[in-house]
């Protein structure tokens, strides 16, 4: 009797932790986002075309390379917040692309950015999500996040964050990197 009521609670509680994504799409762009709030952490990923990606890094005198270099990347617009009601961190670095065939991809952080930008005699790092971040309650952060797949990819977006010395792991799941035309996810 105790297990059956202590598995229940543990599938209960379980439960309670599961995040709702929401899925929307600019009626303008035909564009695609995705917002999930887990356990306070709120993420939001925001579809940016390679035209967009381009225009943006032509305009701050990138060389023609490298801006081609960005437009080749999966790019979201990325919001990170803290909704919760203490401090939580997170570091890029640990976030994971994964692929339908299993396939795990990094994302390209900042600091790789900025280092080969620096290279060029350019620095437009502002751009990027900070690499790593602690939040107080209520604060947030906002850049692009890359990874490296082919335009119209499908991938779930695997995130972690930490709060009281724990680490939380989610998924953000259906996530299509754009094309020049969008792509339903």
């Amino acid at each position: 009797m105790l297990r059956t009521a202590l598995l229940l609670f543990v599938l209960t509680l379980g439960r309670s932790w599961a995040a709702d994504v929401t899925t929307m799409q600019d009626p303008n762009s035909g564009l695609y986002s995705w917002k999930i709030v887990d356990r306070g952490f709120s993420l939001e990923l925001i579809q940016l075309s390679p035209d967009f990606v381009r225009a943006t890094y032509a305009a701050r005198d990138l060389p023609p390379a490298m801006v081609e270099k960005m437009a080749s990347y999966c790019v979201f617009g990325t919001v990170a917040r803290n909704e919760s009601d203490s401090p939580l961190s997170y570091r890029v670095a640990d976030w994971r692309a994964v692929t339908s065939d299993g396939t795990h991809r990094r994302l390209r952080t900042k600091s790789e950015w900025v280092a080969q930008w620096k290279k060029t005699g350019v620095d437009f790092g502002f751009s990027i999500l900070p690499d790593t971040m602690t939040f107080d309650v209520g604060d947030w952060a906002q850049g692009f996040t890359t990874v490296k797949l082919p335009h119209g990819s499908h991938f779930d977006l695997i995130y972690s964050w930490k709060q009281h010395g724990k680490t939380f792991t989610g998924k953000l799941p259906k996530l299509v990197c754009t094309a020049d035309a969008p792509h339903a996810p």
